[in-house]
């Protein structure tokens, strides 16, 4: 099958994506706006666009879209796929659904439903429309599923499928103490977050939570991956808290390294504002660690407070230090939401699984499917 991804090329979870289905033998193409972040593009016919709707002013956004909209036309024209899929609505999904192009499937990401359709009326037309117009809608949890329904996509083109976690990568048993030693915390209770250092994720309140804990707990260390416009003011913040050598600022790890950042942890935090379903959660959660979370929608999908995680209010950084100091004293009860974690995304959110879902609906939207795929695209429906 010939198919084609409008997405960032930069995005672990795109690389992730368009692997799979390089692997399964299909022929891939990428529209990116931006290049691969690393040179892992074996088998990806990679296509960087010129114009892209960057949201600075809703006129410049607007004019951008419409050139960005006539480029991926003409590309889709040269390609001519069996089929589109592009992720995130706001900028990459009008392109695929402006360009006229069927079938084409658009996967929300959870930002561009809940806060970019809701900041402006003119962006939420748009997004409206485009939903809309695809074929078929893949959402990752019940509350994205809900978001996308209210802008009024038909419950019949919705699936809800995960992007799951290859749990033997991500796993307990790639703990590395040499890591930690490399990272200066041998031996020390770590916290960990991986998310982007963005507004929307709000990791100031786990800063704000770390000189409660070092209060208590003077040896824990927490490792803060991603990067993002807020790096330096963050970083500038651990510094005025006076807590520097408790922090470590790893920058972007690659997805590669992740599973040893993980396991050699001890909790994991996201304190994000908003999100669908975070696959960095499920990563963490495969790789047995007890999960402190902001209590949101979308972590409700897999976490239930005091039986595998502790879910906090939006912002209660004194809650979040409560909590996690509890975890860091209580190993039975740090194992106990690990192994509950693990078993749950090894159930429920296991990569291949899940994809083999997509490669389900791609054969149904193509007629290319089986009598076998079509009970199982079926099952993947409900």
């Amino acid at each position: 099958m010939k198919l084609c991804f409008i997405a960032a090329a930069s995005a672990v979870h795109t690389q992730r994506w368009v692997h799979y289905f390089i692997n399964q033998g299909d022929e891939v193409h990428l529209i990116s706006p931006v290049p691969l972040r690393n040179t892992v593009s074996d088998g990806i016919e990679l296509y960087v666009l010129k114009t892209f709707p960057l949201r600075i002013g809703i006129i410049h956004y607007v004019i951008n879209l419409l050139l960005g909209i006539i480029e991926v036309r003409i590309l889709l024209k040269k390609i001519h796929p069996d089929i589109v899929h592009a992720r995130y609505v706001t900028d990459c999904g009008l392109l695929a659904a402006f360009s006229g192009f069927h079938p084409c499937i658009l996967r929300p990401m959870g930002s561009d439903i809940f806060i970019d359709a809701k900041r402006n009326p003119i962006l939420k037309a748009f997004i409206r429309r485009a939903l809309k117009k695809a074929d078929w809608v893949i959402c990752n949890s019940q509350g994205l599923k809900k978001g996308v329904m209210e802008l009024g996509v038909e419950e019949s083109k919705i699936s809800i499928i995960y992007d799951g976690v290859d749990t033997r990568q991500f796993s307990p048993q790639k703990r590395d103490e040499g890591l930690k030693n490399n990272l200066g915390i041998s031996g020390a209770p770590t916290v960990i977050s991986v998310r982007n250092l963005r507004p929307i994720y709000n990791v100031e309140t786990l800063i704000k939570a770390i000189p409660l804990v070092v209060k208590e707990m003077p040896d824990a260390r927490f490792i803060i991956g991603g990067d993002g416009d807020q790096t330096k003011y963050l970083q500038g913040l651990v510094s005025s808290l006076g807590i520097s050598s408790a922090v470590r600022f790893t920058g972007w790890i690659q997805h590669d390294e992740l599973p040893r950042y993980l396991a050699s942890s001890d909790v994991y935090v996201t304190t994000s504002l908003s999100d669908s379903n975070s696959i960095s959660l499920q990563e963490a959660m495969a790789s047995g660690l007890a999960p402190v979370v902001t209590d949101i929608p979308a972590n409700h999908e897999f976490l239930t407070h005091g039986e595998n995680a502790f879910l906090i209010p939006v912002g209660d950084f004194e809650g979040l230090a409560e909590r996690i100091i509890y975890l860091l004293k209580n190993k039975a009860a740090r194992d106990l939401f690990g192994k509950a974690c693990r078993q749950l995304i090894m159930e429920r959110s296991e990569h291949k699984k899940e994809m083999g879902k997509i490669t389900e609906i791609y054969q149904e939207l193509t007629g290319k499917k089986t009598r076998k795929a079509q009970m199982l695209f079926k099952v993947s429906r409900k």
